[in-house]
């Protein structure tokens, strides 16, 4: 993940029929995510809002 990401920690995931899962959108609030996942659910599909925090990786010198 890049530092925009991090500053939208908020993901909505749909879920596909292989299992497998893709990140849609991110959201800088839950209640944003929530609200554009609603809108999302009437076109049909499986969706989730996660709290998706960027992993810290270490510089090596």
């Amino acid at each position: 993940m890049n530092y925009s990401d991090g500053l939208r920690p908020w993901a909505i995931f749909q879920h596909l029929p292989s299992g497998r899962s893709t990140c849609v959108y991110r959201f800088r609030t839950q209640s944003d995510a929530d609200a554009y996942t609603s809108i999302l659910r009437q076109g049909g599909g499986i969706f989730e809002v996660v709290f998706d925090l960027p992993q810290h990786q270490e510089v090596k010198a």
